[in-house]
């Protein structure tokens, strides 16, 4: 796999990042974890090992995301370290939550927020063979079409959102409290969801724009009210769960 990230281009493999973690031991636990092997290692030490990469130049969500390109996933809980317990978790089962919670478990770094979902996203595309291209690295705001997945020459444009939570998460206004409710805030994001897929499809006519959105009861709201139109505009949108789930509105 190729990637930018500061302006430079590297290369890495799976193999690569599998070998110069082999004689490496795992530092404490972190919020996330990648298994590597039969071992669990911190996201940032995985990433800087098989990169080069000081940490202090990356952020979590750009490791998971290169990682998860290349077939790697979290694993165990997403919760914070302090509240977690040894021995880790293994990543969870087949049990999957009541689509549609009325209220998200808000996490600046966890799910449902966008850099979440889309590893999320991007992991389910590997599992499913599809091979990634650039994305767009949400912690620093660029601009574009969040994921752009190829496979036997069928290509998706996929706009990922997350869900918006009462603080602010800038560091400017960080931890002030938003005005608006997030449930209000939440018909902007998927209208702007929505014109990007409206874009996607102009600007890549041989695409399947696709949204991906947290499976959570004010979007099922917005989409019911909308997926008739989206529909004529051939716009498909995925529910996002939080154990890691996607799947299809239907």
């Amino acid at each position: 796999m190729r990637f930018t990230l500061n302006g430079q281009r590297f290369e890495l493999t799976a193999d690569d990042v599998r070998r110069r973690l082999r004689d490496v031991s795992p530092e404490d636990a972190r919020q996330y974890e990648m298994r590597i092997g039969s071992r669990l290692y911190p996201v940032k030490q995985v990433f800087e090992t098989a990169t080069g990469i000081p940490r202090s130049e990356f952020t979590t969500q750009a490791a998971r995301r290169h990682l998860a390109a290349l077939g790697f996933e979290l694993a165990g809980s997403s919760s914070p370290p302090a509240a977690r317990k040894r021995p880790r978790r293994e990543p969870r089962g087949s049990e999957h939550p009541e689509p549609g919670p009325a209220a998200p478990l808000a996490s600046s770094n966890g799910w449902p927020a966008e850099a979440h979902v889309q590893g999320m996203v991007v992991s389910h595309l590997v599992r499913d063979g599809w091979r990634i291209m650039p994305v767009t690295d949400t912690a620093k705001r660029e601009r574009g079409i969040g994921i752009v997945a190829d496979r036997a020459g069928e290509t998706l444009a996929i706009e990922v959102k997350g869900f918006p939570g009462s603080n602010y998460a800038g560091p400017r206004r960080a931890g002030e409290q938003k005005r608006a409710q997030p449930g209000t805030l939440a018909a902007g994001w998927y209208g702007r969801a929505v014109l990007a897929a409206m874009l996607a499809r102009s600007r890549m006519p041989h695409a399947r724009p696709v949204i991906a959105l947290p499976d959570l009861l004010p979007y099922r709201n917005l989409f019911q009210e909308t997926s008739a139109s989206l529909r004529l505009c051939r716009i498909e949108l995925w529910w996002v769960s939080q154990d890691g789930n996607v799947a299809p509105a239907t």
